[in-house]
């Protein structure tokens, strides 16, 4: 099946650049429907009232962390299927095992370029 690549994306980070650099990575590979938010608890809302067909998370943020987002979409029988990347600049085993047991999809250690986050796509995706 092929990537829909004008399905909604969600990419949510407390910092504003690392939101333009991960949109600008996004429009690269060719998706066009990104839309962002500044935090979980942000992102959680935005998601009740839209299907993203992928979110792609900063670890950590306050007041609601990429983690707490990531176990809150699980928990929701409306979203729990949702496709979901963590991104973090720590690359602690515990977290990432953390995030594995929570349900997350694939993880990205920053920094990172637009190859490396196709292959983590593409690993959640399919090919596109």
């Amino acid at each position: 099946m092929a990537v829909d690549m004008s399905m909604p994306v969600l990419v949510v980070d407390d910092y504003k650049t690392m939101i333009r650099i991960i949109t600008n990575l996004l429009k690269q590979l060719g998706f066009e429907n990104i839309e962002d938010a500044a935090d979980g608890k942000e992102a959680f809302a935005k998601m009740q009232g839209n299907n993203y067909g992928l979110v792609i998370s900063d670890w950590n943020m306050e007041p609601m962390t990429g983690y707490e987002l990531l176990r809150e979409v699980r928990a929701d029988d409306k979203l729990k299927a949702t496709p979901f990347i963590m991104v973090t600049a720590e690359s602690k085993t515990e977290n990432v095992i953390a995030a594995k047991k929570a349900g997350v999809n694939n993880y990205i250690v920053k920094p990172f370029n637009a190859a490396t986050l196709k292959g983590k796509i593409t690993a959640v995706l399919g090919e596109f």
